[in-house]
């Protein structure tokens, strides 16, 4: 197993890859289940974190996007290592917490571990949601560079809500671009893979891009795939993705971390991270160190 990057620089990239996430929650919590032509009436090109939305948020504050991939995070770090049962019991606490949103396929899953302990919810074609993908990063970074224990941990985080072919297959692909991202993969390597996965699973197919952006995996994904690789830098990957509407806290996060990860901290509006939570980007910064000494990387550290 060879760590391709040098320590520091994956530490990096990791942290950017979590405050991606975030800033990309936050930023398209505010036009999420708007149209892309509401959108463009509305604000021109939405670019600025300002919170409002159906949710009515503050500035900067995250959704379940966020929340979900911190409370795996949260569970390996109380755990010691990972656990599905820990991942259970941290989000059944912050669905009792009263979260400010919570997609209806999660709360499901959730509340069935909560009520029978279940730890695998049974097969479903009709769960086909975002909401496993949207939290894949931590279970990205703990198995970092071993691709099979990556599969491992993501249909196990899956499954806890989600247990659908299309949905396994986006966990899986997410993990697998974040594995390349992490340790320096170029945008063409990396559209080879996504190419690739595309041949495997057609449906997931972004060009010519459709411009749909629910919280079906497949609109989610086409989506995050057609603005990241059209994205020149950090900010034009995430306009893009969130001025097309719809789930866009989750394209957001979703692209959000990929594009972290890949252009790095420096590449981040200063003038979006004034607008997050200083505590929130520091337990977000300490997991990603967390998670990346955990993993088999760590050995490199």
């Amino acid at each position: 197993m060879i760590l391709n990057i040098d320590p520091s620089e994956l530490k990096e990239r990791a942290r950017a890859a979590f405050v991606g996430m975030a800033i990309g929650d936050a930023l398209g919590a505010t036009v999420e289940f708007m149209t892309t032509p509401e959108i463009a009436a509305k604000y021109g090109v939405f670019k600025e974190i300002t919170g409002g939305g159906w949710l009515r948020l503050k500035p900067g504050q995250v959704t379940d996007d966020t929340e979900m991939a911190l409370c795996i995070a949260r569970a390996v770090a109380k755990n010691q290592g990972w656990s599905r049962e820990a991942i259970a019991q941290q989000f059944a606490a912050w669905l009792k917490s009263r979260p400010v949103d919570c997609g209806d396929t999660c709360r499901k899953g959730i509340r069935a571990f909560m009520l029978h302990g279940t730890l695998e919810v049974p097969y479903n074609q009709w769960d086909g949601g975002n909401g496993a993908a949207m939290r894949m990063l931590p279970a990205a970074l703990l198995s970092l560079p071993d691709t099979e224990l990556m599969k491992k941990y993501a249909l196990e985080q899956a499954r806890l809500t989600h247990h659908q072919a299309l949905s396994d297959a986006a966990c899986i692909c997410l993990g697998t671009l974040l594995h390349q991202i992490l340790q320096g993969a170029s945008k063409s390597s990396l559209r080879r893979e996504v190419d690739g996965f595309v041949i495997r699973f057609p449906t997931f197919c972004f060009e010519p891009y459709r411009g749909l952006a629910t919280g079906y995996v497949v609109d989610t994904m086409q989506t995050v795939f057609h603005w990241f690789f059209k994205g020149k830098d950090f900010e034009d990957c995430l306009v893009g993705t969130v001025n097309q509407g719809a789930d866009a806290d989750t394209t957001g996060a979703i692209c959000g971390m990929l594009a972290g990860a890949y252009y790095g901290m420096e590449s981040i509006p200063r003038r979006w991270l004034k607008k997050m939570d200083v505590k929130l980007l520091r337990e977000l910064e300490e997991h990603a160190d967390r998670l990346i000494l955990a993993s088999p990387a760590g050995r490199f550290m």
